[in-house]
């Protein structure tokens, strides 16, 4: 048979399966409109169509899901529980149908209902069981794991609404509630037979028994319950399914009969409602005792369900016999938000499982291991004594007790340095004791791990010197990543595509097969097709700035995106200073910039971060100003996309050309999101911060803007004595731009309105942005240059997708598999055996 036949037989064949499979998908989708929401074809709304497709995926993903299961039981596996308070999963119908395979065939059927996929996807709500880059680095990790067939499974907390719906009214943030679960979510299925008490408030009873043990009884605790709720994990093409498990708070009674019979019916409920307040919104908001109160009473409800689940799966293995605990189990905690994790586990396994202090450490400690996310040492979790005992009574002692042995150990290995226990030690001493949370993950770890490579080196240099001079083997460094399925195959098919063609598809699992694109960077076909890939999806997102915003934009324009969590470190405002001072060139002469701009931003801020939202006001206020100015004839738009997340990123990054990342070297941990937008093939303007530096290693420094100081340097000048004034006296756009911020130019009805912001820049500029102002503006006008000739800003596009293959979230988890948790994979078969 000659190689043609063999390939007509082969494509005759996918054809029919392919054909069955879409005629199964049919009848599935059918089936759930007609029998499980009693509608037809006709009477179907967009909500009704997303509702029996989602279900019909779900139908595929609960055979994998089950077969994967299965196989972790069969073979013992090792597991490794990543907890995380965050999982920023936005929407779930693309990314399984992506992993699944399945998105041509569900695109073919949902057409002939008069609807397409993406319309249907639309009505999906994004999942609000995150924030920021915490979370979205969590659920890659989750994809990676499924991707990679490890046994993995994530952790969290069911939300029922999200942090809070962003809306921009007269430029200001307003927050609204997200009720994302308001019209349910088919992704997940309850599992009311994974109930778990857990506890606070009451007091430890302490009594010694006849044959001289100790022991602490938790009495008087007030109970809540902690019920499981499921979603699938798929990984690519791959037939494993894992499992995120969420928890919600359920009351032990539904309602106190007795206040409901004397008629007050408010109090007969209110014991319910407070209860299940604990899994009701994502981050309350902590600046009241209230606040700080329930945020530490979430952390410890969803570890101590995940131990108790986890305790419970390793016992119907090997019953009361711990000592394989720490070779089945690997415990993940992602930043401190889980550390109390350590005491709970402690109090299981001391008194539940009535292991000795010693026995029990053990298996602590060879189990956890912390991912530190943060340098900046404010950011640190830290909660007040006071309030830590009153909710966490035996936790306290076991803290205590971990503590003294700890300072012990200490005082033997430096004995000739008192200060140092001072500084390492889990209760910060002062009028209000304080119990540091990392510095519990630290001691309760086997592996402590920054995010980046300068963040790795600032943990061990500064950060926790004093922990990696006691401990250095345990301190290492994973750079974070992320998974090319959501971030390219998904978000960017029309790129993915294109890439797909040229060099193959092993790229999706293997990122580093992108550095095959470089070649093509010389062939003019292809950079036309790139060009014309980046212009539809600008094309895409200018309509929808024009919907969200009614701001008509040029898709030709540069399209300079900052898109993040607004905080000041990051620098947005550094960003607004070079708008402004952009905008006063172009008065001057509407034709001394070469390339139209326009810059978006989007970005939530804290309900409690004052100057952030000001922040998020100068911005709109400015927009509003420079973009009806006729005199700069549209050479600078500025633009806010309100509700910054998931799904509104993945409609920015494919279309955009330039990505900041200007914040002050040495405080962003690492970014993931400098990361999205180089896969995407835009650009970066950036300080040599987090991860940028290994950006520009592997992009190679021609195809990259770094700008400022770097970390050393920015410490020399704050140790030298930093003054902003020296630099707002001496640079005369600086001075300009500020004096127009302050004098109330961009808010004329509120004169004083931003002079919080000037002022703040004036005396105190703590993230330097004066100091970097001037490089920050200079690379600015080098970006217009290269930008202007595009078929050198198109190569230097592709360079940094082939460039982009470390940045894969596949790679980064390979790495924790090989250096901390040391899993095996388990490959799933579907099928008859």
């Amino acid at each position: 048979m000659s190689n043609s036949q063999g390939e007509l037989i082969k494509t005759e064949i996918d054809n029919k399966v392919k054909s069955k499979t879409r005629n199964s998908i049919k009848k599935s989708i059918l089936n759930h409109l007609t029998q499980t929401l009693a509608k037809d074809k006709f009477s179907a709304t967009k909500l009704d169509m997303y509702t029996s497709v989602a279900l019909t995926v779900r139908e595929y993903l609960s055979e994998r899901w089950s077969k994967t299961q299965r196989a972790y039981h069969d073979k013992q596996a090792k597991r490794i529980y990543y907890l995380s308070l965050e999982f920023l999963m936005g929407k779930s119908l693309i990314n399984s149908l992506v992993n699944l395979g399945l998105y041509d065939e569900f695109d073919d059927v949902v057409k002939e209902f008069g609807t397409t996929l993406q319309e249907i996807d639309a009505t999906e709500f994004d999942a609000g069981l995150g924030n920021g880059g915490l979370g979205r680095l969590a659920a890659c990790f989750l994809d990676s794991m499924a991707t990679m067939g490890l046994p993995g499974y994530g952790y969290g907390i069911r939300y029922e609404y999200g942090i809070f719906f962003q809306k921009i009214v007269n430029g200001y943030q307003i927050e609204t509630p997200d009720p994302w679960l308001r019209y349910g979510n088919p992704w997940e299925i309850p599992r009311p037979e994974l109930l778990y008490p857990v506890k606070f408030y009451g007091y430890i009873a302490e009594s010694t028994d006849a044959e001289g043990k100790h022991h602490c009884e938790w009495k008087d605790a007030s109970e809540v319950m902690a019920m499981a709720h499921d979603i699938s994990i798929p990984g690519y093409k791959n037939n494993t399914v894992n499992n995120l498990r969420l928890w919600a708070a359920k009351s032990t009674r539904e309602f106190d009969l007795s206040y409901f019979n004397h008629g007050n019916y408010e109090q007969a409920v209110s014991d319910k409602v407070i209860t299940e307040n604990l899994s009701k919104v994502l981050y309350p908001n902590d600046n009241m005792r209230q606040g700080k109160e329930l945020r530490l009473k979430q952390e410890y409800f969803f570890v101590s369900a995940t131990l108790q689940d986890i305790i419970r799966r390793y016992k119907k293995y090997y019953a009361k016999d711990f000592s394989l605990f720490p070779d089945k189990t690997a415990i993940q905690l992602n930043d401190t938000h889980p550390a109390v994790a350590i005491a709970e586990l402690m109090r299981l396994l001391i008194d539940g499982e009535k292991l000795t202090w010693d026995e029990s450490w053990a298996i602590t400690t060879k189990t956890f291991a912390y991912t530190n996310h943060t340098v900046l040492p404010e950011a640190l979790e830290k909660w007040s004594v006071e309030l830590f005992a009153k909710i966490l009574p035996r936790h306290m002692q076991i803290i205590y007790e971990i503590n003294s042995r700890f300072l012990n150990e200490v005082a033997k290995k430096f004995p000739k340095n008192s200060d140092i226990l001072g500084r390492m030690s889990i209760i910060e001493e002062g009028e209000d004791k304080k119990v540091q949370m990392a510095h519990l993950a630290i001691v309760g770890s086997h592996s402590v791990n920054g995010v980046s490579a300068l963040h790795s080196d600032i943990i061990k240099d500064s950060l926790f010197k004093d922990f990696y001079l006691m401990w250095p083997s345990k301190f290492n460094n994973k750079t974070n990543g992320i998974t090319p399925r959501r971030w390219l195959v998904a978000c960017n098919p029309a790129l993915s595509n294109l890439i797909t063609e040229a060099i193959g598809d092993k790229w999706v699992k293997d990122l580093y097969k992108l550095k095959e694109l470089t070649p093509f960077a010389n062939d003019n076909s292809f950079l036309e097709k790139w060009e014309k890939v980046k212009l539809e999806n600008k094309q895409r997102l200018s309509e929808y700035i024009l919907k969200a915003n009614g701001i008509k934009i040029d898709p030709e324009s540069l399209f300079d995106c900052q898109i993040k969590r607004l905080h000041e470190y990051k620098r947005q405002l550094l960003n607004i200073l070079h708008a402004i001072s952009l905008y006063n060139i172009l008065k001057e002469n509407p034709k001394a910039i070469q390339s139209k701009r326009t810059i978006i931003f989007g970005g939530k801020a804290a309900p409690g971060y004052h100057m952030a939202k000001l922040i998020i006001k100068l911005a709109t206020s400015a927009a509003n100003v420079i973009n009806n100015d006729k005199d700069i004839d549209g050479m600078l738009k500025i633009v806010f996309l309100a509700n910054y997340g998931v799904s509104l990123a993945e409609k920015i990054i494919p279309a955009s050309n330039l990505s900041e990342q200007i914040s002050t070297a040495g405080t962003e941990a690492s970014g993931t999101g400098n990361m999205k937008f180089a896969l995407n093939g835009a650009l970066t303007i950036g300080t040599l911060d987090g991860a940028n530096i290994e950006i520009l290693e592997e992009v190679g420094e021609e195809n990259i803007f770094i700008f400022g100081l770097n970390s050393a340097e920015v410490d020399q000048l704050r140790n030298k004595g930093y003054n902003p004034a020296d630099y707002y006296n001496s640079i005369d756009s600086l001075k300009k731009t500020i004096d127009m911020i302050s004098s109330g130019f961009f808010s004329p009805d509120e004169k004083t309105l931003f002079e919080p912001i000037a002022n703040s820049l004036l005396y105190h500029d703590r993230y330097l942005l004066f100091a970097d102002y001037e490089s920050y503006i200079k690379t600015q006008r080098q970006v217009e240059k290269e930008f202007s000739d595009k078929k050198i800003w198109t190569k230097k596009s592709i360079f940094n997708v082939a460039g982009s293959g470390k940045f894969s979230s596949d790679r980064t988890i390979a790495e924790y598999n090989k250096n901390i948790w040391r899993l095996k994979s388990v490959p799933i078969k579907m099928g008859r055996k």
